[in-house]
C-alpha cells in the first residue's frame, strides 16, 4: 500500500529535516517558521524528485511552492506531478 504524499512528506520533514520538536501539520509555515531552512528545502527538493521519479525545475522552487506541505501537495497536483508514485 502506497502512503499518501501528504503523509509520507510530513513524516520525512518531521524525522529529517525539521529544525523544531514543534507539531507540524499539513499547512504549518515550514520556512517562515523556522521549521525548514534552505538546505532543508534541497534535501525536501531531492526527496520529492526521488518520490515523484521526476525533475523539480530550479524556478519552481519558490517561497509559493514551498511555504508548507500542502503547497508542495498543490504544486504537484497543478503541474501534474505523479503524486501517487512510490
Amino acid at each position: 500500500m502506497t502512503v499518501p504524499l501528504p503523509t509520507d512528506l510530513l513524516g520525512f520533514i518531521r524525522a529529517e529535516i525539521a529544525m523544531t520538536d514543534d507539531p507540524i501539520e499539513a499547512d504549518s509555515d515550514l520556512l517562515l517558521g523556522g521549521v525548514v531552512d534552505s538546505l532543508g528545502v534541497v534535501r525536501i527538493t531531492q526527496w520529492l524528485e526521488d518520490r515523484l521519479g521526476a525533475p523539480v525545475p530550479a524556478g519552481d522552487i519558490t517561497l509559493e511552492n514551498f511555504r508548507s506541505v500542502a503547497a508542495m501537495t498543490a504544486y504537484i497536483e497543478r503541474t501534474g506531478q505523479p503524486s501517487t508514485s512510490a
